[in-house]
Formats: structure tokens, sequence, C-alpha cells
């Protein structure tokens, strides 16, 4: 009996602390968990990108394509991946042949250097109205040898 007198005195008076406790940390873990899920989420498409360029590549090799092909396709791709809108998603093909200067995939010779960019801005992907990565690019790239 003299037991549960003593848990009831020492129980009552700890009740405004818990909830002040709470009210300090409580705001903390919340932003904690949402900024782990947005940088998890920033990882995520950040693959993507890498995932998409390296796609665009390979198809970027094949004899007959051409730079609006592969734009299309990485953008689609993009598009039904990671549901990024194609405004968003910058390609820029490449071709690494000192006689080829305007980058054109359709008069690539074999054993060229192509090289396929990938790049999405980090406001069209973020889930959360954030300053800390406002203004960032996610960037992806590529390069392969021509077939």
């Amino acid at each position: 009996m003299m037991n549960r007198r003593w848990k009831d005195r020492w129980n009552q008076g700890r009740r405004g602390a818990v909830t002040v406790e709470m009210a300090l940390v409580l705001p903390i873990f919340t932003m904690l968990v949402f900024g782990i899920i947005e940088f998890g989420r920033g990882f995520m498409i950040m693959q993507l990108v890498t995932n998409a360029a390296r796609e665009g590549c390979r198809r970027a090799i094949i004899d007959g394509s051409t730079n609006t092909d592969v734009t299309n396709y990485i953008q689609t791709f993009m598009q039904t991946s990671g549901n990024i809108a194609t405004a968003n998603t910058t390609v820029t093909p490449a071709a690494g042949n000192p006689a080829n200067p305007t980058s054109n995939l359709a008069t690539c010779a074999s054993r060229d250097l192509v090289n396929v960019k990938v790049q999405t801005p980090f406001t069209a992907v973020q889930l959360i109205t954030a300053k800390y990565l406002s203004g960032k690019a996610l960037k992806g790239e590529a390069s392969m040898r021509h077939e």
C-alpha cells in the first residue's frame, strides 16, 4: 500500500514534464524524418538520371540513331520511370569526333566516342519546398564508343 502511494505522487509531478519534453523533441524529430525522406528521394532521382544517361548512350551508339531519337527516348524514360516532365529534362548527346564539330550522331563513324549528359533541376522533383537544395541540378553522364 505504501509503495502505491509513492508511485502516484511521483507520477503526478511528472505529467507536465512529459508534455514539455514532447513539445521540444517532436518538431526536431519531424524535421529530421522529412529531411531523410527528401534526401532519399534526391538520391533515388540521381540514380534514375544516371541510368537514363546510360540507356540513352546505349541508344546513341547504334547505327542510324539521331540526336532527336536519343533525346526523345531519354525524356520518355524519365517520364515513365520517375514521373519527371519532359520540359524538366535536359539532354545533351554529343559525338567526340573532331571531324564532327556539330556533334550530330547520325554522322558518327565507327569507334567515335559518344557522350550523353542528362540533367534535371532538383526543384522539379522535390517533395518538400525547401531552400537547402534549390537551384541545384541532378546530373548524369555516360560515354561509349559508336558501333
